[in-house]
C-alpha cells in the first residue's frame, strides 16, 4: 500500500536564500561609487574643476588606472560572497570562511561608520563644488550597508553549513 506524501513547503526564509540575497545586495551596493569613479577617470567633472582633477587626481594621465583600478578591486570584492554563496567557489572550511567573514564584516563596518563620522565632523573638499558633494554623499552612502549585508550572508552561510 502506497501513501501519498504531501509536498513540502517550499522554505522561502532558507539560509542559502538569504545568504544569496545579501550577497547580490551587497554587490549592488558598491556600483554607485564605482559608476561615479569611472565617470571620474573619463575627465567629465564630478565636483572638481579640469584643473583639480589634472593636479591633484593625475586625469588625464596615472589617474586614470589607478581610480579605475580601484573600482575594479572594489567590484570584484563585493563579487566574492556570491561566488562563496552560490557554491561556484569551493571553501576547503567553511567554518574558517565564516570566520573570515565575522571579521571582515566587522572591519567594513566600522570603516564605514568611520567614514560617517569624518564626513560629519571634518569640512569638505574645498576644491569640490557643494553640488558634487552631494552626488559624491548619495554614491557613498549605499556602502554604508555592506557591513551588515556581509554579516547578514555570513550568518546564512554559517546556518547553511550548520544545518
Amino acid at each position: 500500500m502506497t501513501t501519498a506524501t504531501a509536498p513540502r513547503p517550499h522554505r522561502l526564509h532558507s539560509p542559502a536564500r538569504i545568504a544569496r540575497r545579501a550577497a547580490h545586495l551587497l554587490a549592488l551596493c558598491t556600483v554607485p561609487m564605482g559608476l561615479w569613479r569611472l565617470v571620474m577617470a573619463t575627465g567629465l567633472p564630478v565636483g572638481y574643476s579640469d584643473e583639480v582633477l589634472r593636479e591633484v587626481y593625475g586625469i588625464p594621465g596615472w589617474g586614470i588606472a589607478y581610480v579605475v583600478g580601484l573600482t575594479v578591486l572594489q567590484e570584484a570584492a563585493a563579487l566574492l560572497p556570491i561566488l562563496v554563496v552560490t557554491g561556484r567557489l569551493r571553501v576547503p572550511r567553511p567554518r574558517t570562511a565564516v570566520v573570515i567573514g565575522w571579521a571582515l564584516s566587522a572591519l567594513v563596518t566600522l570603516f564605514c561608520l568611520s567614514q560617517l563620522v569624518l564626513g560629519f565632523l571634518v569640512e569638505p573638499d574645498p576644491n569640490m563644488s557643494p553640488t558634487g558633494h552631494t552626488v559624491l554623499n548619495l554614491c557613498m552612502a549605499p556602502l554604508l550597508a555592506t557591513g551588515p549585508l556581509l554579516a547578514y550572508a555570513t550568518r546564512a552561510y554559517a546556518r547553511q553549513h550548520r544545518a
